[in-house]
């Protein structure tokens, strides 16, 4: 019994060390985000709050324009996770029916997703070109829009449903794209919150895309707005830089905390499948 409540001790001990580990970069950001300026300079550092939390967020919300940013970046995570949830359910509907070769498109489709970003970025970049969407919101969203991963996340769901299912909403007159939408579509639901949930944070914290396809104001995002906060040509206001960051991290936190238990029940029911 006392080794049993000794491993249990050394089990959450470990646990809350391994907690402040991941989390205190973001702790450290808040540190430096309330000192001044000769205090961020400071050796050693000082691992504390300092008196200029007010006059810092203030100064990173308007040297970078950080309410057009979070507009910019909250709109395109949810048009981009909202554009892939419904392109990801549409496709996945079709692998519910049999037809020949389905199970080869599918591998194909899975193919896609081994290849990253980087890989894909000059031929999308070319198209964004030729089509006259660089710099627009078009860019930073469409492209997004086709995702192997939402596909493969709704065609595992739709594998659990009986066809009978289906089969019997044929013979009441319940159309396909009906029975997709008033019973599939609501059975989907978890699913629906979870790729959501990951896709507006990938999307939030995507920066080589949005580097490439712009280069004005208008459809600037946070990421770029962090960095255009660090001068190439003098000393960085690391305290005005962190505050404009943790506004950064806010809203996507916001919306982890809001939607998170949709989203451990959408994986619960993935490995349950």
């Amino acid at each position: 019994m006392k080794r049993k409540k000794s491993t249990t001790i050394f089990i959450h001990l470990f646990l809350i060390i391994s907690v402040f580990l991941v989390s205190f970069p973001i702790i450290y950001a808040f540190m430096v985000s309330t000192l001044n300026i000769n205090e961020v300079y400071s050796s050693p550092p000082k691992l504390q709050l300092g008196n200029n939390l007010i006059n810092n967020y203030q100064e990173a919300w308007q040297r970078s324009n950080m309410g057009k940013l979070l507009f910019n970046s909250a709109f395109i995570s949810i048009v981009t996770a909202v554009g892939k949830i419904a392109l990801s359910i549409s496709a996945a509907f079709v692998y519910f029916g049999n037809f020949p070769g389905k199970n080869i498109l599918f591998i194909m489709i899975l193919i896609t997703h081994m290849l990253p970003l980087p890989i894909r970025i000059v031929p999308t970049y070319q198209l964004m070109d030729n089509l006259g969407w660089l710099d627009t919101y078009y860019a930073l969203t469409i492209p997004f829009f086709a995702s192997a991963t939402g596909v493969l996340l709704f065609r595992q769901f739709y594998m659990t449903v009986p066809e009978s299912l289906l089969e019997a909403s044929l013979i009441d007159g319940i159309t396909p794209l009906r029975f997709l939408w008033s019973i599939l579509i609501p059975l989907s639901k978890s699913n629906i919150v979870a790729l959501f949930t990951i896709e507006f944070i990938w999307v939030w914290n995507q920066y080589l895309w949005p580097l490439v396809t712009t280069n004005s104001a208008r459809v600037r995002v946070v990421q770029i707005g962090l960095k255009m906060l660090i001068p190439s040509d003098a000393q960085p206001e690391w305290n005005v830089i962190m505050a404009a960051l943790i506004i950064g991290v806010i809203p996507p936190l916001l919306v982890y905390l809001t939607l998170q238990k949709s989203l451990v029940e959408g994986f619960a029911m993935q490995q349950d499948k």
